[in-house]
């Protein structure tokens, strides 16, 4: 499943994507000002088409007004005072401000549905604006995203109706292969009640930006570059290390663990000292 996926995203990449990621060549961040005026000490962040980035840091540190940055590609107009480059330029405001040309999808802890259409019709309007016409794209998305989330969606399920879960895991994968944004920004998927590590896994061998807004430790050690917050500002930008590469893995394994007890509460099933799982009588 997970290879037939990677099939279509890399038939749609050829035919849609090219010319977008060819155009995104990078994505510049130059420094604000800190809650106390002070300007952030660092010169540039430099991002580049599949790069994994996390931000990271204590709730209130200013995670959020980061990722709102890079989607509003602020220039120096927002409360950090901020810039974001394009191809180490100013963007446009056709970028900035037409969505069918925005280079930026996100997907926030309260994104929600308001549409009273099915998943199906949802899927085929975005489709339609993005010039796919192939029903087996459709088919394919519903698939990956049922692959995120443990209550599976069907096409003909309102959206509205959807859960916080299941609303976060088709976006992620209507943004992996239908939307048109080379950048994909993630707010805490952790928190959605979704299965992260498919999602990891796949969005890794996309080709996008990926950036992650996190507290989850699996997740900052799977990134190739973490962003420290403190006091609303960039405190440290650190590049993922050799033996955090091993830290990770080890951490991965145990939260599959954590992930198959998770579904067995969730699934009814009684959990005992050793950990091992007991159908109820």
């Amino acid at each position: 499943m997970r290879g037939q996926c990677f099939k279509v995203l890399h038939t749609l990449y050829k035919i849609f994507l090219e010319e977008l990621i060819l155009v995104l060549r990078s994505l510049t961040i130059l420094p604000g000002f800190d809650r106390n005026g002070q300007r952030e000490n660092f010169k540039e962040i430099l991002l580049l088409p599949g790069e994994t980035v996390s931000i990271v840091g204590p709730t209130g540190s200013g995670k959020t007004a980061l990722i709102t940055d890079i989607e509003l590609l602020a220039q120096g107009d927002t409360a950090t005072r901020r810039w974001v480059l394009v191809n180490n330029e100013p963007p446009d405001d056709e970028i900035r401000y037409n969505p069918a040309a925005k280079p930026i999808a996100m997907i926030t802890q309260n994104t929600k549905c308001f549409a009273d259409v099915s998943v199906g019709e949802f899927l085929a309007i975005h489709a339609r604006a993005r010039g796919i016409t192939e029903k087996k794209v459709l088919e394919e998305t519903v698939r990956l995203a049922n692959q995120f989330t443990g209550e599976k969606i069907h096409d003909g399920l309102k959206v509205t109706v959807l859960s916080g879960g299941q609303t976060r895991s088709l976006l992620i994968a209507d943004a992996i292969l239908i939307g048109a944004a080379p950048i994909i920004l993630l707010d805490e998927i952790e928190n959605a009640g979704i299965f992260k590590q498919e999602v990891m896994e796949i969005i890794q061998g996309s080709g996008k930006i990926i950036i992650f807004v996190t507290h989850d430790p699996v997740i900052a050690l799977h990134t190739r570059k973490r962003i420290i917050m403190e006091n609303g500002a960039v405190k440290k930008i650190l590049q993922q290390e050799e033996g955090e590469v091993l830290a990770a893995q080890s951490l991965i394994e145990l939260d599959k663990k954590i992930s198959e007890i998770r579904e067995a509460l969730r699934a009814g099933r009684v959990i005992t000292g050793k950990l091992a799982i007991a159908d109820p009588a």
